[in-house]
């Protein structure tokens, strides 16, 4: 349970830093996405903040709820640039989440949905955004990294 507490925590710091590299200008990149240009942007969330609450049976279990507030740093994990806080509910047990989150970043935040698998990389959703982020739409990577303790968001923003 811990571990895909730190799992989901990891995510969410990914997404900030990915935001965070974006709003500072840091290693951009324009990638074709969708039929579109968009810019790519990393941050290292440090998954610390994390908790589960155990809605159902005890343990693992379908209806649990995982949230987290946490810090975002740069692609080279080096500067904090950010935070994310955000929910996930467990759908199916040992292995996967569904999540919703913000990742604030300098100029705006961005919002991401969609799974967070327990031993797989996962592709959210970018829902919308506010500031320099208000039109953004494409996709998050989600990648854990340090045993789960840390993720990588990369964001392909387009819009």
């Amino acid at each position: 349970m811990q571990r895909v507490l730190g799992t989901v925590v990891a995510l969410a710091a990914v997404a900030v830093l990915v935001v965070a590299v974006s709003a500072s200008g840091k290693q951009p990149s324009h990638a074709k996405h969708g039929g579109q240009h968009g810019k790519g942007i990393t941050v290292v969330e440090h998954a610390t903040s994390d908790t589960t609450t155990d809605t159902g049976a005890t343990g693992d279990s379908v209806g649990d709820v995982l949230t987290f507030a946490n810090d975002v740093f740069d692609a080279a994990n080096a500067k904090k640039v950010g935070t994310d806080q955000g929910y996930c509910i467990r759908v199916v047990a040992g292995n996967a989440y569904e999540c919703t989150w913000t990742t604030f970043l300098p100029g705006g935040q961005i919002v991401v949905a969609g799974p967070f698998y327990d031993a797989k990389d996962s592709t959210l959703a970018i829902t919308g955004g506010t500031g320099r982020y208000r039109n953004a739409r494409g996709t998050m990577d989600l990648h854990a990294r340090a045993g789960g303790t840390e993720f990588a968001f990369v964001f392909h923003v387009t819009g």
